[in-house]
């Protein structure tokens, strides 16, 4: 599995390096190769000369060298390196360098190498762009997008399944646009039932209403100069529908219990896991409400679309949590990796960081296994039990090849969670309230009454 220098390390040593670490080098104090596994070659994109020194190895004579820099200054470090590939391109690979100690003195260095398979055209490089990381070029697409619609004022509609970062790009979007130095409000249109939703969106005067003791603002007042956030715009309420259709086009808001118009410059950008025109075709939305708020529609692509981006984000996830006085995890198992880039994510980018916090709370040590995944990442049985309170009829694929694809994520959450919707609605990213209207707009809840 590997080749080395001098002595020959024990098979077994060498096969669990192999497992756990993957792609490893392994370096002395003088920093120069001693022992690497055998798909080390493959991406530093060519052949691997025992006693090489590190630094020329990865950074050759770039003008960026992370690694050489912080390997002469004796420190750990995380860094993108890029390298040749055969077809004479080039690909960025991930470097995570560790000291090897004996006791308090540095022995050497290890060297943990990530990489995407070989492609013609290249790999694609990982991207960080107000706050959204992505390798996809989908995703770089969609940030694209956003850097062109945020330079003007126009009204913007986020579609993306549950989980998939729609106020991320809705904060982008912000953050690009001149209105950046001014508020950016967020506002989940199906938290609230409609009373306290028209109240938090246009404000309220004094005595409107029993328990409005003062007069309050609302999120159009609050957002001024800046950008509203409408998410699940969807859920609104009929009459809400013509409420904000009436601020959209006069460019004032009137409080509950009011008079007075008052003026507001906000940009306001929507989002909606499902369709506006199909809520339209159903007589559940408003068709001249959805040309206002759908100018620019920016489609989100599901994680299970983004299979580059699942051990990125991982990583992202693992980093924030990483305490060197609790659990401070450094590889990600092979094995792990599979796991999570055959599961399907119907929770999207929000499931896959409650799986690492899951393997966080479950597991210990410096990798992450498959074990310390959730049961349903690591491929465990969890449609044996029927969901409670949900129709048997929709139980099973064949019930369930005729029902729209967020309705099957809905149900398959709900097995997951044994039946239980609060936890279901959790993996899904949303309220309790909200899962109850989706089963019941998909008429997949038994009679209650």
């Amino acid at each position: 599995m590997t080749q080395q220098v001098d002595k020959n390390p024990e098979p077994m040593i060498l096969s669990a390096l192999h497992e756990v670490a993957g792609a490893a080098i392994v370096l002395d104090a003088d920093l120069r190769v001693v022992a690497y596994t055998d798909d080390v070659p493959e991406l530093v994109g060519g052949p691997v000369d025992l006693g090489i020194f590190a630094p020329q190895l990865l950074c050759g004579e770039g003008e960026q060298r992370p690694v050489a820099e912080a390997l002469a200054e004796g420190r750990a470090v995380v860094a993108e390196v890029p390298r040749p590939t055969p077809e004479g391109g080039s690909r960025v690979i991930l470097v995570r360098a560790a000291p090897l100690m004996a006791g308090s003195k540095r022995t050497g260095w290890i060297l943990l190498l990530e990489g995407e398979p070989w492609e013609s055209e290249g790999p694609a490089s990982a991207v960080v762009v107000h706050g959204i990381r992505t390798r996809d070029s989908g995703m770089k697409k969609l940030l694209r997008d956003v850097d062109r619609v945020a330079r003007r004022s126009a009204s913007v509609l986020v579609r993306g399944e549950t989980g998939t970062g729609k106020e991320l790009v809705a904060r982008a979007i912000h953050a690009a646009s001149k209105r950046s130095e001014g508020p950016f409000r967020a506002v989940n249109c199906a938290a609230l039932p409609p009373a306290l939703l028209e109240s938090a969106l246009f404000g309220h005067v004094e005595g409107a209403f029993p328990g409005a003791l003062r007069d309050e603002p609302g999120h159009f007042r609050l957002a001024d100069s800046g950008t509203l956030f409408l998410d699940e715009v969807a859920e609104l309420s009929l009459p809400l529908q013509a409420k904000l259709l009436r601020v959209l086009e006069e460019r004032s808001v009137t409080p509950v219990g009011g008079h007075v118009a008052v003026p507001v410059d906000v940009r306001v950008v929507s989002a909606s896991p499902r369709s506006l025109r199909d809520a339209v075709a159903s007589g559940a939305f408003r068709a001249d409400l959805m040309y206002r708020l759908r100018v620019v529609p920016l489609f989100i692509p599901p994680l299970r679309e983004r299979a580059t981006d699942i051990e990125l984000l991982a990583w992202h996830f693992i980093e924030a949590r990483n305490d060197p006085a609790a659990r401070e995890v450094g590889r990600i198992a092979p094995t792990a990796l599979r796991a999570m880039a055959t599961y399907p994510w119907p929770g999207n980018v929000r499931e896959l960081e409650n799986a690492v916090e899951y393997a966080f709370a479950m597991g210990d040590g410096p990798v992450l296994t498959e074990a310390h995944l959730p049961p349903e990442v690591r491929g465990q049985d969890t449609r044996r039990r029927p969901a409670r309170n949900v129709p048997l009829e929709h139980d099973g694929e064949a019930g369930d090849d005729a029902l729209p694809d967020e309705a099957r994520r809905i149900l398959y959450a709900i097995e997951r969670a044994a039946g239980h919707r609060g936890r279901a609605a959790a993996s899904l990213g949303m309220s309790r309230v909200t899962l109850w209207r989706k089963l019941k707009r998909y008429g997949l809840l038994e009679d209650e009454s």
